[in-house]
């Protein structure tokens, strides 16, 4: 990588914390949940440590990135290391810029749903670049090393926590704010983010195989698998055609296919091209 795109990745992952930074300060703060983050539990603290939630953030994440690097290795790129430390600065500049603010909505629920689609948007950034804000998915990878939890369930587990230490500070109708909300980010973040990524596997079986198969070739420039397959009633040979294709791509597909057959036997599943990396996937909460 030479030094324009190194600059150029540096510009993208600093839009994306400013956006997810924003968020935490014009909207979490305000609400004082503690919806699945580091920056959520530094909310808790702050009311009995006589710091900031910027220091409080960042301490929380060095103490994370030193423990991720003695227990995890060098997993750990200098992309989430950068994330990590920016993101309680850009909160400091806010808590600087604005230190009287109190709320953009004047309601906790409203500004809990918009801290998660405002974090949404700088967290699919993040993942784009194959990065991360650092906080709580370090908590996961080593609890998916050490306890052999899935990241997902430990994302899962480390984000309630992170929802239910909001009772040592604040009432019950916090607490069920911040469960809530924390629920809801990961349907949200899923969304923006992981069901954008979903393929579609798509298996058709038609007598005009070989114009299909050229459209999907030639047309969509995907690959395809062409298999035989022995029809259970008649015991007729065909041949099944099997390929993988996006969203876009599969909508042009099943329009050709209607126009071309519209009696095709067509079978979809829905497949995820990131299986491949769970080791180095970026988590989605921050």
């Amino acid at each position: 990588m030479n030094i324009k795109s190194v600059i150029k990745e540096i510009c993208i992952l600093t839009f994306a914390i400013i956006i997810i930074g924003a968020g935490v300060f014009f909207f979490l703060m305000p609400s004082h949940a503690a919806v699945s983050s580091i920056s959520g539990f530094a909310i808790v603290l702050s009311n009995f440590i006589p710091f900031s939630v910027s220091a409080i953030t960042m301490v929380l994440n060095v103490i994370l990135l030193i423990v991720g690097f003695f227990t995890c290795g060098t997993e750990f790129g200098y992309k989430t290391v950068y994330t990590s430390i920016l993101l309680p600065v850009v909160i400091g500049v806010f808590e600087r810029m604005l230190p009287k603010y109190t709320s953009l909505t004047g309601d906790a629920a409203l500004d809990v749903v918009c801290y998660i689609f405002v974090v949404s948007i700088g967290s699919a950034i993040l993942f784009n670049r194959n990065a991360s804000s650092g906080g709580l998915d370090i908590v996961a990878k080593i609890l998916n090393k050490y306890l052999r939890l899935d990241l997902g369930k430990a994302m899962s587990i480390s984000g309630m926590c992170i929802a239910l230490s909001s009772a040592l500070a604040y009432d019950s109708k916090t607490v069920i704010l911040s469960v809530l909300g924390t629920y809801l980010n990961g349907m949200v973040l899923d969304h923006f983010i992981f069901d954008q990524k979903l393929k579609r596997r798509v298996c058709i079986v038609s007598p005009y195989e070989a114009q299909i198969r050229d459209y999907i070739l030639n047309e969509l420039h995907s690959g395809a698998s062409v298999y035989k397959v022995t029809g259970a009633y008649r015991m007729e040979e065909h041949d099944e055609i099997i390929t993988i294709v996006d969203k876009g791509e599969f909508q042009k597909l099943m329009a050709f296919i209607d126009k071309v057959d519209p009696k095709a036997f067509v079978t979809v599943y829905k497949v995820s091209d990131m299986q491949y990396q769970s080791k180095n996937m970026p988590e989605r909460v921050f």
